[in-house]
């Protein structure tokens, strides 16, 4: 129970209340706010109180819904304070009054926006657990205590994934190094047997670092990644972020972006994502693939709206896609009982060496 507090709080109360107890399904009367105000605040005030500070509130921006009826109540005299009389009939004087009763704080984010965002938190693969658990937390109070209750399982999630603590202050710099369109640096890392991370290493044995050109991060197959280009050359690099440490924001500028291959038109987010599936680096071609046509839903969630069909049958259908090549190249060998490359040529050879190769491990 909190202890007595001053009436300068009142509305801060009355807004917290309304936050942690209503939504649309989930209503308080004046006096519903008057009885919580007293047993969970230790204030005691009248219900005009309560509509004075709700006015104040929704003068000052908040989005506060209720329901208005109309009911007649005595006149009062002013001098006396007893109902007035009305000289002709002698019965009391009527007045219309508005009450208002059912009110509840519209909120920026519908129960199913933040199910949603939470949901996305928990699928993630490269958020550390204790970070993902506070964020969650994060969102479960943006809505009310009504919310909180339905999701509260979502806190035994298992923490059983590797975890790189650096991640949320390497997306802080890595957006202000693209706002600033400036250079980062930072050490790239591969896991060991041991499940930590280690770095990569130069010629000399020694941790090699990394100068890149930062344009986007991007999210995919629950990833996130950064969209840039590794100074040394001249093509678009994509590094994951949970295996991005020690990143430091440099003074020089970015390459402009023209001069990156494939970049020449800016960071074309959703194209970028379509022909990257796998986010490897390198070149993007056009491809040839035939499919059975229960698998069509699959293409489409994999390359999106521009693939063009074409040669239909009762069971397959040929599919064009432009596409990163080794991305393509996985993606075959992923969907290889249902799917075969028909060009360019030197990617069907490979995807064939490649199930061969395959075939000779189970020998």
């Amino acid at each position: 129970m909190y202890t007595s507090q001053s009436k300068k709080l009142l509305i801060i109360n009355i807004l917290d209340i309304l936050r942690k107890y209503t939504d649309a399904d989930h209503r308080l009367n004046q006096k519903d706010i008057v009885d919580i105000l007293k047993a969970e605040y230790g204030m005691s005030v009248d219900r005009k109180s309560i509509r004075r500070n709700i006015l104040g509130l929704m003068e000052y921006g908040y989005e506060i819904e209720y329901k208005e009826t109309i009911r007649m109540v005595p006149v009062r005299d002013p001098d006396t304070g007893k109902p007035a009389l009305d000289p002709t009939t002698g019965k009391p004087k009527l007045e219309e009054s508005y009450v208002w009763s059912d009110f509840y704080l519209v909120r920026e984010f519908t129960d199913g926006e933040l199910r949603l965002l939470i949901d996305s938190l928990l699928f993630s693969k490269h958020i550390p657990y204790s970070q993902c658990k506070e964020l969650v937390g994060k969102l479960e109070g943006l809505s009310n205590k009504h919310f909180q209750s339905r999701v509260r399982h979502i806190h035994t999630f298992p923490d059983n994934m590797p975890q790189n603590k650096q991640l949320f202050w390497t997306i802080e710099t890595l957006d202000e190094a693209i706002g600033l369109s400036r250079q980062v640096s930072f050490t790239y890392n591969e896991y060991g047997m041991d499940k930590q991370l280690h770095p990569r290493l130069n010629s000399e044995g020694k941790p090699r670092v990394y100068i890149v050109n930062p344009y986007q991060m991007a999210a995919t197959n629950g990833r996130y990644y950064l969209i840039g280009n590794y100074n040394k050359y001249d093509d678009v690099a994509n590094y994951r972020l949970d295996r991005i440490t020690d990143i430091q924001l440099l003074e020089t500028p970015r390459k402009p972006a023209k001069e990156v291959k494939g970049l020449e038109n800016g960071v074309d987010l959703p194209k970028h994502m379509a022909e990257h599936i796998y986010m490897f680096s390198g070149e993007s071609a056009p491809v040839a693939f035939r499919f059975k046509k229960y698998l069509l839903s699959d293409v489409i969630d994999w390359f999106g709206k521009e693939v063009v069909f074409s040669d239909e049958t009762e069971e397959e259908v040929t599919a064009r896609v432009t596409v990163n090549l080794e991305a393509m190249r996985r993606w075959a060998l992923q969907y290889a009982l249902h799917t075969r490359i028909l060009s360019p040529q030197n990617l069907t050879e490979k995807v064939k060496a490649d199930i061969m190769t395959a075939m000779k491990q189970y020998e």
